[in-house]
């Protein structure tokens, strides 16, 4: 086995990693703050996607495209949102629901057609495989390090004012939110669209990056986000307590998740096997913190056995 091949596919792996990490912060947005379990993101991600690659090949700026993208994500959102609220759907299956329609309007936005190409040669992209490896400002990695940075600052900022904390509330305990005056219906909606505005315009970028959209560039995408989101917390929980910092770990975790994928398929794993690898990853750790918190019970219970000794 070349190493050295395993270092020059590195920078690929890191800028997937950065691009996921994005859509894992919305995923994060849904999960730990709203702990609502949307699964509208599968459909979302595709649909950011699709937008930005029609705009583009329609002569739109690539910069004009990403909010485009942003808001069509956030009628997304909207949908499951009021699927959920309006209509008593449970969250998971209004995500199933509004996801199983998105796979129909994905194909109209791109013309009924299951991909569309936008190549970095005809189109002005701001971000593309191309330039990975490139030591220059044209790699993708830092304009989509900054493009990170700047929605964890906004979300640090956001999350902090008062609507923003009746939104953790809401997450937190709907029944005390409620007492207090909160209307956690609307805050669930809105934090729907939030969310999945952040997948599509994730979506977005990976167009832009791999140079095309696919109707089903989603799939799965759940579940990379949870990885994401759990590995964030297993690594760089007991170091990152602030919010901000915890939406970097989330960033981070994506980075951490796509290193072991390229590690892993250098080491020769057959790339059908990659969902099911997902799959254990994310199992293995969504199960340390039960683990850990089983072995601090066990700890705890021979030492007050020692202690009535």
């Amino acid at each position: 086995m070349d190493i050295i091949k395993l270092f020059n596919a590195m920078p690929g792996a890191i800028s997937q990693g950065v691009i996921w990490g994005i859509m894992a912060i919305g995923v994060y947005i849904t999960y730990r703050i709203l702990d609502v379990a949307d699964l509208t993101v599968d459909g979302s991600i595709a649909t950011g996607g699709a937008v930005a690659a029609m705009l583009i090949t329609s002569g739109c700026d690539a910069s004009l495209a990403l909010v485009v993208a942003f808001l069509v994500g956030m009628l997304a959102g909207l949908v499951t949102g009021l699927f959920h609220t309006n209509m008593g759907i449970p969250a998971i299956l209004a995500g199933i629901l509004t996801q199983l329609a998105l796979y129909s309007i994905n194909l109209r936005i791109m013309d009924n057609k299951a991909n569309t190409a936008v190549s970095a040669n005809k189109f002005d992209l701001l971000v593309s495989s191309r330039n990975v490896r490139a030591f220059s400002l044209e790699n993708p990695i830092l304009l989509l390090a900054v493009i990170t940075a700047v929605i964890i600052v906004l979300l640090y900022w956001f999350f902090g004012t008062e609507y923003g904390c009746s939104l953790r509330a809401t997450g937190s305990n709907a029944n005390m939110a409620r007492a207090q005056g909160i209307n956690t219906n609307r805050g669930t909606v809105f934090g729907l669209m939030l969310s999945n505005g952040i997948v599509a315009l994730a979506g977005a970028l990976l167009t832009q990056y791999q140079g095309f959209a696919d109707v089903s560039m989603g799939r799965g995408a759940i579940v990379i986000g949870l990885a994401a989101v759990i590995i964030g917390e297993v690594v760089f929980g007991k170091v990152f307590r602030n919010f901000g910092l915890k939406l970097l770990a989330v960033s981070l975790g994506a980075v951490i998740y796509y290193m072991v994928i390229q590690v892993v398929l250098w080491l020769g794993l057959n790339t059908n096997d990659l969902k099911m690898l997902t799959a254990l990853v994310v199992a293995l750790f969504l199960a340390i913190p039960h683990w850990k918190a089983k072995l601090a019970t066990s700890s705890m219970m021979k030492k007050e056995g020692e202690a009535d000794a």
